[in-house]
């Protein structure tokens, strides 16, 4: 895997981190700034880009949540990994949620889950670097 920076984002980087927001979606695009500035300052969650090029062109939000059981050590919940589609295949995706596993071993967190799309196609990608769907599974129920 190639030495790839990664960096916490800030709001300086709105601008791309809406853009890969609108690669990563199926559902409506988003133009909300505000909305990416509010993940920011939630605490406990961090928003991690890996650059090329000196642009961020891959991004993972990390959660850290309070937890009561496990010595109250919190967990990690894993959203929105994406990486540019040109810059697909590169280890941009993979640095990414390397560190960002590796910040949440930082802060003691006892695991670190993840929900993937079926239709996306990425289940290999997560077992690759380690997650696995041995002993959980993930359900969601939306909004109407």
């Amino acid at each position: 895997m190639p030495d790839v920076p990664v960096r916490p984002l800030t709001v300086d980087d709105t601008d791309t981190a809406l853009a890969l927001y609108n690669e990563l979606t199926f559902g409506p695009t988003t133009q909300d700034g505000a909305a990416f500035a509010a993940v920011l300052s939630h605490p406990g969650t961090t928003v991690f880009g890996a650059l090329a090029c000196g642009d961020v062109r891959a991004m993972v939000t990390l959660h850290l949540m309070p937890n009561v059981t496990w010595g109250a050590r919190p967990y990690g919940l894993i959203e929105n990994v994406v990486t540019q589609g040109p810059w697909q295949g590169r280890g941009l995706g993979r640095a990414v949620l390397t560190h960002a596993v590796h910040a949440a071993w930082a802060q003691n967190a006892y695991k670190v889950m993840l929900m993937t799309g079926t239709r996306r196609g990425a289940k290999g990608f997560y077992e690759s670097v380690g997650f696995s769907s041995e002993d959980k599974h993930a359900m969601v129920i939306r909004h109407p």
